[in-house]
């Protein structure tokens, strides 16, 4: 039962890689740990996912993220829905490798920074679950635990 809601989550997080436009559906919120220890939340934009494994987003290289991370590696991103709930509680990383950058370029950013992903201003974030808790309201079936599975 777990290796099907699994599925399902990861196919919910993958189709929202495709995403452009308005709305919560390219979208997930990623919780860091600020400056004073408390948790805080930001909407944002999903690059590119491996299902529930991990997730990247594109930030600030040297922003407020970027900073919070340095101090706190802790993160949760959740995904959520009317007809689904999707936390994932784990680790980020920032990435500015050129080649990770370029592999997780979208178009769509030329809205948010000025060049391409040889701008040196932005950088890769990467989340990396280490528990999941996925739900689906269709069917009520809820599914907890650690990876790897």
């Amino acid at each position: 039962m777990n290796q099907e809601i699994i599925k399902r989550a990861s196919e919910v997080i993958n189709s929202r890689t495709d995403y452009i436009g308005d709305g919560m559906e390219g979208w997930a919120v990623l919780t860091l740990i600020d400056e004073n220890g408390y948790p805080t939340s930001a909407t944002m934009t999903i690059s590119k996912a491996d299902g529930i494994n991990w997730i990247t987003f594109l930030s600030d290289a040297d922003g407020v993220k970027a900073k919070r991370i340095a101090k706190s590696n802790k993160a949760c991103v959740c995904l959520p829905s009317s007809e689904y709930h999707i936390s994932l509680v784990g680790t980020v990383e920032v990435i500015t490798d050129t080649d990770v950058k370029k592999a997780n370029w979208q178009q769509v950013l030329t809205d948010h920074y000025q060049a391409d992903w040889n701008d040196p201003d932005w950088a890769v974030l990467r989340f990396t679950t280490e528990t999941y808790n996925l739900f689906f309201a269709s069917d009520d079936t809820e599914a907890k635990g650690t990876l790897p599975l």
